[in-house]
């Protein structure tokens, strides 16, 4: 009788680890890429570009070249 406890305890153990390994495989699956995030300095130029956007202070790539003589 000592061991029908323990095996039960032993079992349930079991499916709970292969249940938390299918949540890590699937956590790990779905885990964006470190690279789809920004550093801090492009948050920096990213705000700084929306910032000259509002103003009208960006210029088509097409104007930039004609200035600059492309």
């Amino acid at each position: 009788m000592l061991f029908r406890p323990m095996a039960n305890e032993t079992q349930q153990i079991l499916k709970e680890l292969e249940e938390i390994r299918i949540e890590l495989r699937s956590i790990k699956e779905n885990m964006p890429d470190k690279e789809m995030f920004l550093t801090a300095g492009e948050k920096r130029l990213l705000k700084e570009s929306y910032e000259n956007e509002k103003s009208g202070r960006l210029i088509s790539s097409k104007d930039l070249r004609k200035a600059v003589g492309i």
